[in-house]
């Protein structure tokens, strides 16, 4: 595919995913699965295009000077701003050849100019770091003086974690594998069981992945799964399993003995988690549809040892990943959030068993989805009592926690600025016997 193609591409992709509130990384999967002659290299550079352009949405549409632009638009202001390309070279590529971006008009190129010599040094705060106004308040409530840094965080791109599969290897192991392949691969800092990788690479053929040595999975989402403690013999339930990561995570931890259930109200999530548990040798795990009401669920009430909520959020702690996530959000959204989240801490308590424990966690940084949640399920049931994460850390991560998010706070908070993952929430949350 030549440059000017390249750029069309990029083009009518932005503007698929402008034009709907779906995630931009599914809508752009299913764009090239429905296109497979577009080749591996075309599609990293238009995938990079995109990401781009996403990732810095708000400076780009500030410079233009309009408050709707275009894919178009965007991309134009990206390669004039971002990478840097003076106007007759952008006016070269939207050259109307076959393919490719129809020729610019003048008030395109003029608004180009004004993208171009724009300086974000004059843009409102809310340009500046990438978020809508509303949820920039929230975020200076919750993080105060640090509130810039940690926005700032939340902008940058992730570095690639790997989780080992320690039913299958151990992390020496995975790492000796990856540096004989010239891999910059190096263990996780807080994760006993992650491996980091600088850059993005693909890994759906990767001989490692296929055989189920290891899965990609953010160092914060492996911290989770280590906090739910769970132990070979136990009866755990991951309430809220998605495809499944954690529940792999969780079957390592059990050594595949004890009863593992994996629940979700998809059936396309856990459809996708079938194949990850049989790649990872995972035996030990059932899948369930969860539906409103369910009677299984009533039956099952005082059974679990463990219970994990990993419950639907806003996922402010992820825009690393997904940044256009930020923009889909509304304070409606994280009202209605709230009450299902409270809503599924109660269907879990009735889980637990006497001395069982329950984990909530979200991927978020907002104090409404965490700790106000936590504080709220442990005023309305007094059979529960918070454990301090940092009790608990030595013993299931082997090292020393970090700092509370706020001092004396029996919970955990982890973020891009203080820990180098997405940000992330746990509560652990004991039934007393």
């Amino acid at each position: 595919m030549i440059p000017t193609a390249r750029i069309q591409t990029s083009i009518e992709l932005l503007d698929e995913v402008l034009a709907t509130d779906r995630p931009a990384d599914g809508v752009m999967s299913a764009y090239f699965r429905a296109r497979r002659f577009i080749g591996a290299k075309d599609r990293r550079a238009v995938s990079d295009q995109i990401w781009r352009v996403l990732r810095y949405r708000a400076r780009l549409t500030w410079a233009l000077g309009t408050d709707t632009p275009s894919g178009r638009l965007l991309v134009l202001a990206n390669l004039v701003r971002g990478e840097s390309k003076s106007i007759d070279a952008v006016a070269g590529l939207f050259s109307g050849a076959k393919n490719g971006p129809l020729p610019l008009s003048v008030n395109e190129r003029r608004m180009a100019e004004r993208a171009r010599t724009k300086n974000t040094d004059d843009a409102p705060r809310p340009v500046k770091f990438e978020c809508p106004e509303w949820l920039l308040e929230k975020i200076d409530a919750a993080f105060g003086d640090e509130a810039d840094k940690e926005i700032t965080a939340l902008g940058d791109e992730a570095a690639l974690d790997l989780r080992v599969n320690t039913l299958k290897a151990t992390r020496d192991e995975v790492l000796t594998s990856l540096k004989r392949e010239n891999l910059d691969a190096s263990p996780t800092p807080l994760s006993p069981i992650g491996i980091r990788l600088p850059a993005r690479i693909a890994l759906g053929a990767h001989a490692g992945f296929q055989s189920g040595l290891f899965e990609v999975q953010d160092e914060a989402s492996q911290i989770c799964a280590q906090l739910v403690g769970a132990q070979p013999g136990q009866a755990v339930i991951d309430l809220c399993a998605g495809a499944g990561g954690k529940t792999l995570a969780i079957a390592g931890s059990m050594a595949n003995k004890g009863r593992l259930v994996a629940c979700d109200v998809s059936v396309g999530r856990l459809e996708r988690s079938k194949l990850r548990l049989r790649r990872a040798g995972v035996h030990n795990a059932t899948l369930r549809i969860i539906e409103e009401r369910d009677k299984w669920l009533k039956r099952q009430a005082g059974t679990f040892d463990r219970v994990l909520v990993d419950a639907p959020c806003s996922g402010t702690g992820a825009w690393r990943r997904n940044p256009d996530a930020r923009w889909h959000l509304s304070p409606e959204n994280l009202e209605n959030l709230a009450a299902t989240q409270d809503g599924l801490l109660d269907q879990a308590a009735a889980l637990v068993k006497p001395g069982g424990r329950l984990i909530y966690a979200t991927c978020s940084i907002l104090p409404e989805e965490n700790t106000e949640r936590a504080e709220a399920f442990l005023a309305r049931n007094d059979n529960f009592a918070a454990h301090p994460v940092s009790d608990l850390w030595p013993q299931l991560l082997g090292a020393d926690s970090p700092s509370p998010s706020a001092p004396d706070s029996p919970f955990l908070t982890l973020t891009p600025a203080r820990h180098g993952t997405d940000g992330f929430f746990v509560a652990i949350l004991d039934r007393v016997p």
